[in-house]
């Protein structure tokens, strides 16, 4: 199951000529004399870009995805081994290098695992992979009979030839099958007939990372490496103006002070804990720049007044909007607000890199290798062919590590300066805390408008705040616009439809760009996007003297899984029936990522304002349920990270720099905190949604709404830390 043979002198670099016949990191060159030695090791048969067999039947599946917890390298591996047909029990993974896909024409695709998609977005040709081995292993056991390949059979691995009552194994026919020409599009099984994929089985990874074994990004161990501690100008944008090098490199364990681009300054010594100690002593000049004028009221009042500027980015539009408002009977109105959050990963941003006048190789962790490889070659001054970025697995990452790869740019600029000397960075929390990718800030002016009978005529969404995409992709911006603010507000697609019917609707977005970096934050817009709509649902819904599930049925009649998902969990709460005595209940739907997620939740406050969470129910829709053991774990951590973000979580801002510097002031849910989840799963098998990311959406709305059903206050400003909800 490792990806990567142990990080010692032997396996110091990895073989170009290995890496261009299609191999994982498992050969490596030998220094000195021991070159004369050694001899490659003998490396198990391809079948296929996806599949190797060993001769004792082992399967290695090779993956281009990462795993950082979710659980998609055990899913994508179910994939393969149902095509294959193998014996699951003997099935296990390498990582594929970045290099090596590039060698190879990008055979593997995308290596992008971010937005719920390393399962979705890659499931067709992964199962054709393992289809196509099998038809190729089947095919070699013919030949060498010299009988029809339609007279044969295959069971987990064991090919047989029932006439001549002959059979054998993958692991003794691999050698032949990798010889032979691959088929074009192969059948792929129809998901009746599963056996592998569908099922709960147990993860690949957990053994592993259950006994210790699993290396991740800081526990890189190179032969003379040497650890660097950075500090980034406290202002984000900011500049580095001057350092005094000297006040510190007489101290324990001190080798060098470096400038790391224009705006940080790092210190090597031999122990990480010398060089946080010397770079804590360090003198340094910054050049705040006028940001330093920032504050948290600053960026509220910019927001506030995109809430009424005259233009906008429109996302979603139907009917006339400003008519259907003015010939309502009675027009709602309400301003709801999310803060910057941080990421917040257990592990810090690390990486560690050697560079050499010819070459340069990154120990990074990463959500996206090829990205990791890109930046990389850049900030090292070589091309991609002299580079390599091998994966490390992650202590957490929900997003900052796909887009974001500044920690491995700073690692080989630091190793750079110090050049054939392996240098690991390791980001002190307070950094880590202080110069994230945080999740956008925004607000959000909702207007509606109820004809005489209750119902909804009108609703104008207004979104007022960052873009990630104008940050951090630009190309990706379509005349100028953001699509990714409006996700789960489209009028149509599989990334986050719009969950009702409204004759009139116009959904727009004031971009309004801070120097606080935004990033793709587990969930992204969705989030905050299914906050404001269902929470205002809830208000609309009050204002018609409805029942919140009423209310939304009758704006949902086409929008069919929508309300499937919302009924599932209707049902399941009891939502017809008296709550228990001191319980209330809250609801709501979404869609993202391609599913169809719903919540509702069961919550008391005390008399002081005391929240308790005691129950959610929680429903997806995903298409196909690949691993149901997966999606529950999947949905029980979304809600932790959701809830976690409603409760507690929020970066505020004090003379341009972020104020909440580690878990003391950057708080998350304990697990006495955790409410009861219960799961529906809904595979209606016609399609293929993500499973990471969606339900986190419905967590914080559910309970929001609970809250108002309990104590008469609507909470429109988060984190609830900062909110009195004693019963009004």
């Amino acid at each position: 199951m490792n990806y990567m043979p142990k990080l010692d002198r032997r396996s110091f670099l990895t073989s170009t000529a290995a890496a261009g016949a299609g191999l994982t990191l498992g050969i490596s060159i030998p220094f000195g004399d021991e070159a004369a030695a050694q001899s490659a090791p003998a490396q198990p048969p391809e079948i296929n870009a996806w599949v190797v067999i060993k001769p004792d039947d082992t399967v290695v599946v090779r993956m281009a995805r990462t795993e950082m917890g979710q659980g998609t390298i055990t899913g994508l591996a179910q994939l393969v081994a149902e095509e294959l047909d193998c014996d699951w029990s003997k099935v296990t993974f390498e990582y594929v290098l970045p290099s090596t896909n590039l060698q190879r024409g990008r055979i593997w695709q995308n290596f992008q695992t971010a937005g719920s998609q390393g399962i979705r977005q890659s499931q067709k040709y992964v199962r054709e992979g393992g289809a196509a081995a099998r038809m190729m292993l089947i095919q070699a056991a013919a030949n060498e009979w010299k009988v029809p390949v339609a007279e044969c059979s295959v069971d987990k691995g064991v090919i047989t030839h029932k006439a001549s009552n002959r059979s054998t194994t993958y692991g003794k026919v691999a050698d032949a099958a990798g010889k032979l020409e691959a088929p074009i599009e192969p059948a792929l099984r129809d998901p009746k007939d599963w056996k592998i994929a569908g099922k709960p089985l147990l993860r690949l990874d957990t053994r592993d990372k259950l006994t210790g074994k699993t290396e991740y990004g800081i526990d890189v161990k190179l032969p003379g490496m040497l650890n660097a501690a950075i500090k980034q100008c406290p202002v984000i944008g900011g500049k580095l103006k001057s350092f005094d090098a000297a006040k510190v490199e007489g101290m324990k364990g001190v080798k060098k002070v470096v400038p790391v681009g224009d705006y940080a300054v790092a210190v090597v010594a031999d122990t990480w804990w010398h060089a946080k100690t010397a770079i804590d002593a360090l003198p340094i000049v910054w050049d705040e720049g006028e940001s330093a004028k920032v504050s948290s009221a600053s960026i509220a009042e910019l927001l506030r007044e995109g809430l009424t500027a005259k233009e906008a980015f429109v996302g979603n539009r139907q009917g006339d909007v400003q008519a259907g408002l003015a010939g309502a009977a009675r027009k709602i109105e309400a301003t709801y607000s999310v803060p910057f959050q941080n990421h917040a990963p257990m592990e810090p941003m690390n990486a560690t890199a050697l560079w050499t006048a010819d070459k340069c190789e990154a120990w990074v962790p990463t959500q996206n290798a090829e990205a990791a490889l890109a930046v990389v070659a850049a900030a090292s001054g070589h091309p991609v062919a002299k580079c390599e970025a091998y994966r490390m697995h992650l202590g957490g990452a929900f997003g900052r590590r796909a887009s974001s790869h500044d920690y491995a740019q700073q690692a080989v600029l630091i190793a750079k300066q110090m050049p054939g000397v392996p240098i690991k960075l390791i980001w002190s929390r307070e950094e880590d805390m202080t110069h994230g990718r945080y999740h956008p800030i925004t607000q959000c002016k909702l207007t509606g408008g109820l004809d005489a009978n209750g119902d909804l005529v009108a609703l104008h969404m207004r979104i007022s705040g960052q873009s990630i995409v104008a940050n951090l992709l630009p190309q990706l911006l379509k005349e100028g616009m953001d699509p990714f603010v409006f996700q789960g507000l489209n009028p149509s697609g599989a990334e986050g439809q719009f969950g009702y019917t409204i004759p009139n609707l116009l959904i727009d977005h004031a971009m309004r760009n801070t120097h606080i970096t935004p990033g793709f934050w587990r969930g992204v817009n969705n989030n905050q996007n299914a906050i404001y709509l269902e929470c205002f649902m809830d208000e609309l819904a009050l204002a018609a003297g409805q029942d919140p599930l009423a209310f939304r049925r009758k704006l949902m009649s086409k929008h069919p899984k929508h309300l499937a998902v919302l009924n599932a969990v209707a049902e399941k709460v009891g939502w017809d029936k008296p709550a228990p005595a001191g319980i209330a209940r809250g609801i709501a739907q979404h869609m993202g990522y391609g599913s169809y997620v719903a919540a509702a939740a069961e919550v008391s406050v005390s008399p002081k304002g005391a929240l308790k969470i005691h129950r959610i129910v929680a429903a997806t829709n995903c298409g196909h349920a690949l691993n149901p053991q997966q999606i529950e774990a999947q949905i029980a951590g979304s809600f932790v990270y959701g809830l976690s973000a409603m409760l507690y979580q929020e970066c505020t801002v004090k003379d341009g720099r972020i104020e909440q510097e580690n878990f003391d002031t950057y708080d998350s849910m304990r697990i006495e905190a955790m409410p009861k989840v219960e799961f529906i799963i809904i595979p209606t098998n016609d399609f293929w949604g993500g499973v990471g990311e969606p339900t986190i959406f419905v967590a914080a709305p559910a309970v929001l709404n609970a809250i108002f059903a309990a104590t008469g206050k609507r909470i429109r400003n988060l984190p609830l830390k900062d909110q009195d909800i004693k019963k009004a």
